[in-house]
């Protein structure tokens, strides 16, 4: 097991400093040269696997799109110039700048100010071949007062490189679902940009499951004070498996939340996880509070978890600010708890990993993906636990 956790504190930092952690973001491909894999914000990637993602080749291929949508809600296709016209967060890597230059447009999805929705926008996006070389944008828009569930669902075979922007409006409330239920020889790099709204609400739960490499860059950022991000995650990696989620929340308007808390399991050879999260406090974001942290659960010898809190912070006007970062292996207190109460080993066990993502998946909010995100829990614990009794074939 190799366990790397490195907090980084950098205080009194210049606004117009540009940071090693959270490259300036273009929409000029230019901006965003070929990566080496040496740099800060790609030391942890196996670079090979992303063998001609990065180079950018013009590819017609797309995902099956499948889609849930109630009533009120508007699918359109636009322009990337009339995504970008809309407020869309900027590329902060190679990746997403070439899902937005090679995607050919982008597909907006919108949910009219006023609208409160009582059941989820529902967005399936399916590859059909682990060959075929895929870049896409799509776009969420939430308007003023609105109040939406949305899940944007990933599975099937595919190289895909993609550019999510959810813009939330002034005082509307959000619940954004993430899941990466790729098959296991799917590559997936992408950004997922959130731009919040004065006094809006947003919670993200973002869940990968499936997948030989994920690689998610998630930013947000702020329209106005008021606004409050809760975001949520959860990871299992398996033998061979390379996880990498990478967090930046600038906080660049005054009085404003942002919680972070996501949970990581691995088991297997060569199993590796990547959680990178920065938290930038701008001059200007008094009055602001925020707190993030990683858990990682190794289940086996072989794994890897790298863990990299952050905090800049630029004012010492603040309610407060923090970050912590945990792995190992099960709490032995708790395997003795549960075994003396005559729970065997292998059922106790299950149990400590169900208690530690349950907390998060509680709150995506919608039972069937609630019910589907158990279940592959429960799969990957069959691995190293076996299949319970009950389900056994």
């Amino acid at each position: 097991m190799t366990v790397t956790a490195v907090p980084n504190v950098a205080e009194a930092v210049e606004t117009n400093v540009e940071s090693h952690l959270h490259p300036v973001a273009s929409f000029d491909l230019a901006d965003h040269p070929m990566p080496g894999g040496r740099e800060e914000v790609w030391r942890f990637t196996p670079m090979r696997r992303l063998r001609g993602l990065l180079d950018g080749a013009p590819s017609s291929a797309h995902l099956d799109w499948r889609t849930t949508l109630p009533e009120g809600v508007v699918m359109r296709e636009i322009s990337t110039s009339e995504a970008i016209a809309l407020g869309v967060p900027a590329p902060v890597d190679r990746p997403s700048a070439l899902a937005v230059a090679e995607g050919g447009g982008a597909v907006l999805v919108e949910v009219p100010a006023g609208l409160e929705l009582t059941e989820p926008v529902v967005i399936e996006l399916v590859g059909t071949d682990a060959d075929q070389q895929v870049y896409g944008q799509v776009v969420f828009a939430i308007g003023a007062q609105a109040r939406a569930t949305v899940v944007l669902r990933h599975l099937g075979s595919a190289r895909y490189v993609s550019s999510v922007s959810v813009l939330v409006g002034e005082g509307a409330s959000l619940n954004f679902v993430g899941l990466q239920d790729w098959a296991d020889d799917a590559v997936h790099a992408g950004h997922v940009g959130l731009r919040i709204g004065r006094d809006a609400r947003v919670r993200t739960v973002t869940a990968s499951l499936g997948g030989d490499l994920v690689r998610l860059v998630e930013t947000a950022e702020y329209d106005g004070p008021g606004g409050e991000l809760e975001q949520f995650g959860l990871y299992f990696v398996d033998a061979g498996q390379h996880i990498e989620h990478r967090l930046f929340v600038d906080h660049n308007a005054p009085h404003t939340r942002s919680r972070v808390d996501y949970r990581g399991a691995l088991q297997g050879q060569g199993a590796h996880s990547v959680w990178v999260g920065d938290v930038l406090i701008r001059k200007v974001a008094e009055g602001i509070n925020t707190y993030e942290t990683n858990k990682n659960l190794v289940l086996t010898d072989g794994c890897r978890a790298d863990s990299v809190p952050n905090l800049e912070i630029e004012t010492g006007e603040i309610e407060g600010a923090g970050h912590s970062s945990t792995t190992g292996r099960f709490d032995d207190e708790q395997l003795f708890y549960l075994r003396s109460r005559g729970i065997p080993e292998d059922e106790a066990r299950r149990l400590v990993v169900h208690g530690f993502f349950a907390d998060i998946i509680r709150r995506i909010g919608v039972p069937e993906v609630e019910t589907r995100l158990l279940a592959t829990v429960e799969k990957e614990l069959a691995v190293i636990v076996g299949t319970p009794a009950g389900l056994a074939s």
